[in-house]
């Protein structure tokens, strides 16, 4: 992953991805355009899906107790 991306918040990344996504769509692009937009909305796709999964870890360790306070288990 490059250095750019490791930056990104989640929300950054995906506003870059929907951006591309319309680009490709519209046709407009010259075909090597294309295929560098496509490899870095790949990059962008998986770094959303990783920030996606940081945060449900995140919330998997947090479980209420029958007593209805929260406890955070350690990672």
């Amino acid at each position: 992953m490059s250095d750019i991306l490791k930056h990104l918040s989640f929300e950054e990344a995906l506003s870059e991805l929907e951006k591309i996504v319309q680009a490709l769509e519209c046709g407009q692009m010259p075909l090597e355009e294309a295929i560098t937009a496509y490899e870095h909305g790949a990059q962008l796709r998986r770094h959303c899906e990783r920030k996606l999964n940081e945060a449900e870890e995140r919330i998997h360790i947090i479980t209420q107790q029958p007593d209805g306070s929260l406890e955070v288990r350690p990672q």
